[in-house]
């Protein structure tokens, strides 16, 4: 069975060896956002003889293509995903590093208001929001 990402790269003509392969099928099957370490580690669980420089060669490589996209989420490694076909937002839990994935669509007419505001017609973006969990008696509205 060939891996969403496997896909993606065989329709833009790349060369897929075994081990681009394997390191397509663990970003495919990731639920969440793994960093290169987490991907060798989930990598050579399927094939031992992988390499950390051909998860980070092949991770760099996919991200080049637009196939992985590339985030920080402050915790000073760098995480990937898919790259998506629906746009799609973050908050990350600062205390366990969850990161939840939203949309919101008073956040996308904000954005392209506040663009047009200042004469621009927004063609991307990118919104991380970063929190912790509210504790009983916290005022959501508070920094």
């Amino acid at each position: 069975m060939i891996s969403r990402i496997e896909q993606r790269c065989i329709d833009k003509s790349m060369k897929m060896t075994d081990q681009r392969r394997v390191i397509a099928r663990v970003l495919s099957d990731a639920d969440d956002h793994p960093d290169v370490e987490e991907v060798y580690r989930r990598a050579t669980r399927i094939d031992p003889r992988i390499s950390i420089a051909t998860v980070y060669r092949t991770v760099r490589l996919f991200e080049e293509a637009n196939i992985l996209e590339r985030h920080d989420f402050g915790d000073g490694r760098a995480r990937y995903e898919e790259s998506p076909n629906e746009h799609h937002d973050h908050l990350i839990d600062m205390h366990s590093g969850q990161v939840i994935e939203f949309t919101s669509s008073e956040i996308e007419a904000l954005q392209r208001e506040i663009a047009k505001r200042f004469g621009y017609r927004l063609v991307g973006h990118r919104l991380e929001l970063y929190g912790v969990p509210l504790t009983s008696g916290d005022d959501p509205d508070q920094k």
